[in-house]
Protein backbone atom coordinates (compact mmCIF):
# COMPACT_ATOMS: atom_id res chain seq x y z
CA UNK A 1 0.00 0.00 0.00
CA UNK A 2 2.80 2.40 0.96
CA UNK A 3 4.75 1.63 -2.24
CA UNK A 4 1.61 2.15 -4.31
CA UNK A 5 1.08 5.62 -2.81
CA UNK A 6 4.71 6.57 -3.42
CA UNK A 7 4.38 5.44 -7.04
CA UNK A 8 1.19 7.50 -7.45
CA UNK A 9 2.86 10.63 -6.10
CA UNK A 10 5.96 10.09 -8.23
CA UNK A 11 3.99 9.60 -11.45
CA UNK A 12 1.72 12.58 -10.76
CA UNK A 13 4.71 14.80 -9.94
CA UNK A 14 6.63 13.68 -13.04
CA UNK A 15 3.73 14.41 -15.39
CA UNK A 16 3.14 17.79 -13.72
CA UNK A 17 6.80 18.76 -14.14
CA UNK A 18 6.73 17.75 -17.82
CA UNK A 19 3.53 19.75 -18.37
CA UNK A 20 5.18 22.76 -16.71
CA UNK A 21 8.20 22.29 -18.96
CA UNK A 22 6.01 22.31 -22.07
CA UNK A 23 4.50 25.63 -20.97
CA UNK A 24 7.88 27.13 -20.03
CA UNK A 25 9.78 26.02 -23.15
CA UNK A 26 7.20 25.91 -25.97
CA UNK A 27 9.64 26.72 -28.79
CA UNK A 28 12.18 24.10 -27.71
CA UNK A 29 9.42 21.51 -27.28
CA UNK A 30 8.08 22.24 -30.75
CA UNK A 31 11.54 21.88 -32.33
CA UNK A 32 12.13 18.59 -30.51
CA UNK A 33 8.73 17.34 -31.63
CA UNK A 34 9.51 18.19 -35.27
CA UNK A 35 12.87 16.43 -34.94
CA UNK A 36 11.21 13.27 -33.64
CA UNK A 37 8.56 13.41 -36.35
CA UNK A 38 11.19 13.77 -39.08
CA UNK A 39 13.12 10.81 -37.72
CA UNK A 40 9.96 8.69 -37.72
CA UNK A 41 8.62 9.45 -41.18
CA UNK A 42 11.98 9.68 -42.95
CA UNK A 43 13.70 6.61 -41.50
CA UNK A 44 11.77 4.54 -38.95
CA UNK A 45 8.46 4.07 -40.79
CA UNK A 46 9.80 3.18 -44.27
CA UNK A 47 12.57 0.97 -42.89
CA UNK A 48 10.41 -1.06 -40.48
CA UNK A 49 7.13 -1.35 -42.40
CA UNK A 50 8.30 -3.88 -45.04
CA UNK A 51 9.79 -6.11 -42.34
CA UNK A 52 6.63 -5.97 -40.23
CA UNK A 53 4.33 -6.81 -43.16
CA UNK A 54 6.59 -9.56 -44.48
CA UNK A 55 6.95 -11.07 -41.01
CA UNK A 56 3.16 -11.30 -40.64
CA UNK A 57 2.93 -13.02 -44.03
CA UNK A 58 5.76 -15.45 -43.22
CA UNK A 59 4.08 -16.39 -39.92
CA UNK A 60 0.70 -16.83 -41.60
CA UNK A 61 2.02 -19.09 -44.38
CA UNK A 62 4.03 -21.29 -42.02
CA UNK A 63 7.50 -20.24 -43.20
CA UNK A 64 8.46 -19.25 -39.67
CA UNK A 65 7.41 -22.66 -38.40
CA UNK A 66 9.50 -24.24 -41.18
CA UNK A 67 12.54 -22.19 -40.15
CA UNK A 68 11.86 -23.03 -36.51
CA UNK A 69 12.07 -26.76 -37.05
CA UNK A 70 15.35 -26.37 -38.95
CA UNK A 71 16.92 -24.08 -36.32
CA UNK A 72 15.69 -25.99 -33.27
CA UNK A 73 18.98 -27.97 -32.89
CA UNK A 74 20.89 -24.66 -32.83
CA UNK A 75 18.67 -22.30 -30.82
CA UNK A 76 17.63 -24.75 -28.10
CA UNK A 77 21.13 -25.72 -26.85
CA UNK A 78 22.53 -22.17 -27.17
CA UNK A 79 19.72 -19.97 -25.86
CA UNK A 80 17.07 -22.42 -24.58
CA UNK A 81 14.44 -21.05 -26.96
CA UNK A 82 12.61 -22.80 -29.81
CA UNK A 83 13.96 -22.72 -33.34
CA UNK A 84 11.53 -19.94 -34.35
CA UNK A 85 13.72 -17.70 -32.22
CA UNK A 86 16.30 -17.83 -35.02
CA UNK A 87 13.84 -16.10 -37.34
CA UNK A 88 13.13 -13.40 -34.73
CA UNK A 89 16.85 -12.93 -34.12
CA UNK A 90 17.63 -12.49 -37.83
CA UNK A 91 14.70 -10.12 -38.44
CA UNK A 92 15.61 -8.12 -35.35
CA UNK A 93 19.15 -7.55 -36.61
CA UNK A 94 18.05 -6.72 -40.14
CA UNK A 95 15.24 -4.30 -39.32
CA UNK A 96 16.24 -2.88 -35.92
CA UNK A 97 14.28 -1.81 -32.83
CA UNK A 98 11.65 -2.88 -31.82
CA UNK A 99 11.11 -5.68 -34.36
CA UNK A 100 12.35 -8.37 -31.97
CA UNK A 101 9.71 -7.43 -29.41
CA UNK A 102 6.96 -7.23 -32.02
CA UNK A 103 7.72 -10.69 -33.42
CA UNK A 104 8.27 -12.25 -29.98
CA UNK A 105 4.89 -10.96 -28.80
CA UNK A 106 3.27 -12.26 -31.99
CA UNK A 107 4.73 -15.76 -31.53
CA UNK A 108 3.76 -15.76 -27.86
CA UNK A 109 0.16 -14.94 -28.81
CA UNK A 110 0.24 -17.93 -31.17
CA UNK A 111 1.53 -20.17 -28.32
CA UNK A 112 4.73 -20.96 -30.20
CA UNK A 113 6.69 -19.72 -27.16
CA UNK A 114 6.20 -20.13 -23.43
CA UNK A 115 6.37 -17.00 -21.29
CA UNK A 116 9.89 -17.79 -20.06
CA UNK A 117 11.09 -18.57 -23.59
CA UNK A 118 9.58 -15.31 -24.83
CA UNK A 119 11.34 -13.35 -22.07
CA UNK A 120 14.64 -14.98 -22.99
CA UNK A 121 14.10 -14.34 -26.70
CA UNK A 122 13.07 -10.69 -26.48
CA UNK A 123 16.13 -9.91 -24.36
CA UNK A 124 18.64 -10.50 -27.20
CA UNK A 125 16.65 -10.07 -30.43
CA UNK A 126 16.22 -6.29 -30.21
CA UNK A 127 19.13 -4.53 -31.82
CA UNK A 128 20.02 -1.60 -34.01
CA UNK A 129 20.02 -2.33 -37.73
CA UNK A 130 23.27 -2.13 -39.76
CA UNK A 131 22.02 0.80 -41.86
CA UNK A 132 21.61 2.96 -38.74
CA UNK A 133 24.99 1.95 -37.30
CA UNK A 134 26.93 2.48 -40.53
CA UNK A 135 24.86 5.19 -42.20
CA UNK A 136 23.58 7.41 -39.41
CA UNK A 137 26.12 6.95 -36.61
CA UNK A 138 29.46 6.08 -38.24
CA UNK A 139 29.14 8.27 -41.32
CA UNK A 140 26.43 10.77 -40.39
CA UNK A 141 27.83 11.65 -36.94
CA UNK A 142 31.49 10.57 -36.90
CA UNK A 143 32.24 10.86 -40.65
CA UNK A 144 34.15 7.60 -40.28
CA UNK A 145 32.89 4.44 -42.06
CA UNK A 146 35.63 2.32 -40.45
CA UNK A 147 34.12 3.00 -37.03
CA UNK A 148 30.96 1.19 -38.10
CA UNK A 149 32.83 -2.11 -38.15
CA UNK A 150 33.75 -1.74 -34.47
CA UNK A 151 30.30 -0.51 -33.42
CA UNK A 152 28.47 -3.26 -35.32
CA UNK A 153 30.83 -6.00 -34.08
CA UNK A 154 30.51 -4.98 -30.43
CA UNK A 155 26.75 -4.49 -30.76
CA UNK A 156 25.93 -7.90 -32.25
CA UNK A 157 28.55 -9.83 -30.27
CA UNK A 158 27.23 -8.19 -27.09
CA UNK A 159 23.69 -9.28 -27.95
CA UNK A 160 24.90 -12.83 -28.57
CA UNK A 161 26.51 -12.83 -25.11
CA UNK A 162 23.28 -11.51 -23.60
CA UNK A 163 21.45 -14.43 -25.21
CA UNK A 164 23.85 -16.87 -23.61
CA UNK A 165 23.44 -15.13 -20.25
CA UNK A 166 19.63 -15.04 -20.42
CA UNK A 167 19.39 -18.78 -21.10
CA UNK A 168 19.60 -19.13 -17.31
CA UNK A 169 16.59 -16.84 -16.81
CA UNK A 170 13.54 -18.53 -15.35
CA UNK A 171 15.23 -21.77 -14.33
CA UNK A 172 13.56 -21.87 -10.92
CA UNK A 173 10.06 -20.96 -12.11
CA UNK A 174 10.07 -22.85 -15.41
CA UNK A 175 8.31 -26.09 -14.47
CA UNK A 176 7.50 -27.19 -18.01
CA UNK A 177 8.55 -30.52 -19.42
CA UNK A 178 11.93 -30.56 -21.03
CA UNK A 179 11.64 -30.62 -24.82
CA UNK A 180 12.81 -33.69 -26.64
CA UNK A 181 16.18 -33.50 -28.34
CA UNK A 182 15.58 -32.63 -31.96
CA UNK A 183 17.65 -33.21 -35.06
CA UNK A 184 17.68 -31.41 -38.38
CA UNK A 185 14.79 -32.76 -40.45
CA UNK A 186 13.75 -31.21 -43.75
CA UNK A 187 10.79 -33.61 -43.95
CA UNK A 188 9.47 -32.55 -40.54
CA UNK A 189 9.99 -28.89 -41.42
CA UNK A 190 7.98 -29.25 -44.65
CA UNK A 191 5.24 -31.09 -42.75
CA UNK A 192 4.95 -28.22 -40.25
CA UNK A 193 4.98 -25.68 -43.08
CA UNK A 194 2.01 -27.39 -44.76
CA UNK A 195 0.12 -27.92 -41.48
CA UNK A 196 0.42 -24.23 -40.54
CA UNK A 197 -0.73 -23.06 -43.97
CA UNK A 198 -3.77 -25.33 -43.81
CA UNK A 199 -4.70 -23.93 -40.38
CA UNK A 200 -4.64 -20.37 -41.77
CA UNK A 201 -8.23 -19.87 -42.94
CA UNK A 202 -7.90 -16.25 -44.11
CA UNK A 203 -7.62 -15.70 -47.88
CA UNK A 204 -4.51 -13.99 -49.23
CA UNK A 205 -6.17 -10.58 -49.56
CA UNK A 206 -7.46 -10.65 -45.97
CA UNK A 207 -4.12 -11.83 -44.64
CA UNK A 208 -2.26 -9.05 -46.47
CA UNK A 209 -4.76 -6.43 -45.34
CA UNK A 210 -4.48 -7.55 -41.72
CA UNK A 211 -0.69 -7.47 -41.97
CA UNK A 212 -0.71 -3.90 -43.31
CA UNK A 213 -3.17 -2.66 -40.68
CA UNK A 214 -1.38 -4.34 -37.78
CA UNK A 215 2.04 -3.11 -38.94
CA UNK A 216 0.95 0.50 -39.44
CA UNK A 217 -0.85 0.58 -36.07
CA UNK A 218 2.36 -0.56 -34.38
CA UNK A 219 4.40 2.04 -36.28
CA UNK A 220 1.99 4.82 -35.31
CA UNK A 221 2.52 3.84 -31.68
CA UNK A 222 6.29 3.82 -32.21
CA UNK A 223 6.11 7.28 -33.81
CA UNK A 224 4.26 8.64 -30.81
CA UNK A 225 6.93 7.35 -28.44
CA UNK A 226 9.75 8.76 -30.59
CA UNK A 227 8.17 12.24 -30.61
CA UNK A 228 7.33 12.09 -26.90
CA UNK A 229 10.82 11.10 -25.77
CA UNK A 230 12.44 13.58 -28.13
CA UNK A 231 10.47 16.32 -26.34
CA UNK A 232 11.16 14.87 -22.88
CA UNK A 233 14.89 14.70 -23.60
CA UNK A 234 14.95 18.35 -24.69
CA UNK A 235 12.90 19.48 -21.68
CA UNK A 236 15.14 17.61 -19.24
CA UNK A 237 18.15 19.38 -20.75
CA UNK A 238 16.64 22.88 -20.55
CA UNK A 239 15.27 22.27 -17.06
CA UNK A 240 18.83 21.36 -15.93
CA UNK A 241 17.71 17.86 -14.88
CA UNK A 242 20.06 16.22 -17.39
CA UNK A 243 22.98 18.17 -15.93
CA UNK A 244 21.95 17.14 -12.41
CA UNK A 245 21.82 13.47 -13.38
CA UNK A 246 25.13 13.83 -15.20
CA UNK A 247 26.86 14.93 -11.97
CA UNK A 248 26.59 11.42 -10.56
CA UNK A 249 27.83 9.86 -13.81
CA UNK A 250 30.87 12.17 -13.95
CA UNK A 251 32.54 10.45 -10.99
CA UNK A 252 32.18 7.03 -12.60
CA UNK A 253 33.56 8.27 -15.92
CA UNK A 254 36.55 9.94 -14.26
CA UNK A 255 37.33 6.72 -12.36
CA UNK A 256 37.36 4.88 -15.71
CA UNK A 257 39.66 7.50 -17.26
CA UNK A 258 36.98 9.17 -19.40
CA UNK A 259 36.52 12.97 -19.59
CA UNK A 260 33.59 14.17 -17.50
CA UNK A 261 32.11 16.08 -20.48
CA UNK A 262 30.85 12.73 -21.82
CA UNK A 263 28.34 12.54 -18.95
CA UNK A 264 25.65 14.70 -20.59
CA UNK A 265 25.80 12.84 -23.96
CA UNK A 266 25.59 9.56 -22.03
CA UNK A 267 22.54 10.65 -20.03
CA UNK A 268 20.90 12.03 -23.18
CA UNK A 269 21.63 8.75 -24.98
CA UNK A 270 19.96 6.79 -22.19
CA UNK A 271 16.75 8.57 -23.15
CA UNK A 272 17.15 8.73 -26.94
CA UNK A 273 19.94 6.97 -28.85
CA UNK A 274 20.17 9.24 -31.90
CA UNK A 275 20.68 12.45 -29.93
CA UNK A 276 23.06 10.75 -27.49
CA UNK A 277 25.22 9.33 -30.30
CA UNK A 278 25.28 12.69 -32.07
CA UNK A 279 26.31 14.55 -28.90
CA UNK A 280 29.00 11.96 -28.16
CA UNK A 281 30.54 12.45 -31.61
CA UNK A 282 30.93 16.18 -30.90
CA UNK A 283 32.94 15.83 -27.65
CA UNK A 284 36.40 16.98 -28.71
CA UNK A 285 38.00 16.32 -25.30
CA UNK A 286 37.55 12.55 -25.67
CA UNK A 287 39.57 10.18 -27.81
CA UNK A 288 37.84 8.33 -30.64
CA UNK A 289 38.08 5.08 -28.67
CA UNK A 290 36.34 6.68 -25.68
CA UNK A 291 33.63 8.07 -27.95
CA UNK A 292 33.17 4.63 -29.52
CA UNK A 293 32.81 2.95 -26.11
CA UNK A 294 30.15 5.43 -24.97
CA UNK A 295 28.33 5.16 -28.30
CA UNK A 296 28.38 1.36 -28.05
CA UNK A 297 26.82 1.56 -24.61
CA UNK A 298 24.12 3.96 -25.87
CA UNK A 299 23.27 1.76 -28.87
CA UNK A 300 23.06 -1.35 -26.69
CA UNK A 301 21.01 0.26 -23.91
CA UNK A 302 18.72 1.50 -26.73
CA UNK A 303 17.28 4.37 -24.72
CA UNK A 304 14.12 4.69 -22.65
CA UNK A 305 12.30 5.68 -25.84
CA UNK A 306 12.79 2.25 -27.42
CA UNK A 307 12.28 0.52 -24.07
CA UNK A 308 8.91 2.26 -23.72
CA UNK A 309 7.98 1.02 -27.20
CA UNK A 310 8.94 -2.53 -26.19
CA UNK A 311 7.00 -2.25 -22.92
CA UNK A 312 3.92 -1.15 -24.84
CA UNK A 313 4.22 -4.09 -27.27
CA UNK A 314 4.81 -6.63 -24.48
CA UNK A 315 1.84 -5.31 -22.49
CA UNK A 316 -0.44 -7.09 -24.98
CA UNK A 317 0.93 -10.41 -23.70
CA UNK A 318 1.98 -11.93 -20.37
CA UNK A 319 5.69 -11.29 -21.13
CA UNK A 320 7.30 -9.34 -18.29
CA UNK A 321 9.37 -6.24 -19.00
CA UNK A 322 12.01 -6.44 -16.26
CA UNK A 323 14.10 -9.25 -17.88
CA UNK A 324 14.34 -7.11 -21.03
CA UNK A 325 15.45 -4.09 -18.98
CA UNK A 326 18.10 -6.14 -17.16
CA UNK A 327 19.34 -7.45 -20.53
CA UNK A 328 19.68 -3.90 -21.88
CA UNK A 329 21.93 -2.91 -18.97
CA UNK A 330 24.02 -6.05 -19.44
CA UNK A 331 24.20 -5.46 -23.19
CA UNK A 332 25.38 -1.88 -22.64
CA UNK A 333 28.34 -2.89 -20.48
CA UNK A 334 29.18 -5.89 -22.67
CA UNK A 335 29.15 -3.80 -25.87
CA UNK A 336 31.36 -1.13 -24.30
CA UNK A 337 33.81 -3.77 -23.05
CA UNK A 338 33.93 -5.54 -26.42
CA UNK A 339 34.62 -2.20 -28.14
CA UNK A 340 37.58 -1.67 -25.80
CA UNK A 341 38.90 -5.20 -26.43
CA UNK A 342 38.53 -5.03 -30.23
CA UNK A 343 39.87 -1.50 -30.67
CA UNK A 344 43.57 -2.25 -31.10
CA UNK A 345 43.38 -5.52 -33.06
CA UNK A 346 40.50 -4.47 -35.34
CA UNK A 347 40.32 -0.69 -35.69
CA UNK A 348 44.03 0.04 -35.41
CA UNK A 349 44.65 -3.09 -37.48
CA UNK A 350 42.76 -1.51 -40.37
CA UNK A 351 45.24 1.37 -40.23
CA UNK A 352 48.13 -1.09 -40.47
CA UNK A 353 46.62 -2.58 -43.63
CA UNK A 354 46.30 0.79 -45.28
CA UNK A 355 42.83 1.87 -44.17
CA UNK A 356 42.89 5.31 -42.50
CA UNK A 357 42.05 5.41 -38.80
CA UNK A 358 41.73 9.15 -38.26
CA UNK A 359 38.53 10.46 -36.77
CA UNK A 360 37.19 12.27 -39.79
CA UNK A 361 38.33 10.55 -43.00
CA UNK A 362 35.22 11.34 -45.04
CA UNK A 363 35.08 14.85 -46.39
CA UNK A 364 31.94 16.43 -47.78
CA UNK A 365 33.09 15.92 -51.33
CA UNK A 366 34.14 12.29 -51.08
CA UNK A 367 32.06 9.22 -51.79
CA UNK A 368 31.75 7.34 -48.51
CA UNK A 369 30.52 4.14 -50.15
CA UNK A 370 27.29 2.20 -50.31
CA UNK A 371 26.35 2.97 -46.70
CA UNK A 372 26.09 6.70 -47.38
CA UNK A 373 24.25 6.25 -50.66
CA UNK A 374 21.74 3.84 -49.16
CA UNK A 375 21.19 5.94 -46.05
CA UNK A 376 20.55 9.16 -48.00
CA UNK A 377 18.33 7.35 -50.51
CA UNK A 378 16.24 5.93 -47.67
CA UNK A 379 16.01 9.37 -46.02
CA UNK A 380 14.91 11.09 -49.25
CA UNK A 381 12.33 8.46 -50.20
CA UNK A 382 11.10 7.90 -46.63
CA UNK A 383 8.43 10.64 -46.46
CA UNK A 384 6.82 9.56 -49.75
CA UNK A 385 6.69 5.93 -48.60
CA UNK A 386 5.23 6.94 -45.25
CA UNK A 387 2.51 9.14 -46.77
CA UNK A 388 1.62 6.48 -49.34
CA UNK A 389 1.13 3.73 -46.80
CA UNK A 390 -0.77 6.01 -44.41
CA UNK A 391 -3.23 6.66 -47.25
CA UNK A 392 -3.52 2.90 -47.82
CA UNK A 393 -4.08 2.42 -44.08
CA UNK A 394 -6.89 4.99 -44.03
CA UNK A 395 -8.58 3.33 -47.03
CA UNK A 396 -8.32 -0.17 -45.51
CA UNK A 397 -9.46 1.02 -42.10
CA UNK A 398 -12.45 2.84 -43.61
CA UNK A 399 -13.41 -0.24 -45.63
CA UNK A 400 -13.19 -2.48 -42.53
CA UNK A 401 -15.25 0.01 -40.48
CA UNK A 402 -18.10 -0.03 -43.02
CA UNK A 403 -18.29 -3.82 -42.70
Amino acid sequence: MYKSRIKTIFLALSVTIMAGGLITFPQESFEASIRGLNMWWEIVFPSLLPFFIMSEMLIGFGVVKFIGVLLEPLMRPLFKVPGVGGFVWAMGMASGYPSGAKLTARLRQEKQLTRIEAERLVSFTNSSNPLFIFGAVSIGFFYNPNLGIILASSHYLGNFCVGLLMRFHGKKENLEKKPKRSTLSIKQALRELHRTRIKEKRPLGKLLGDAVLSSIQTLLMIGGFIILFSVINKLLYHMKITGLLAKGVEYVLVLLGFPDVLSIPLISGMFEITLGSQMTSGVQEATLMQQAIITSFILAFCGFSVQAQVASILSETDIRFYPFFFARIAHGFLAGFITFVLWNPVYEGMHMFGRPSNSYPVSAGQDAGWETTLYHAATNAGPLITIGFLVIYIILYAARSRK
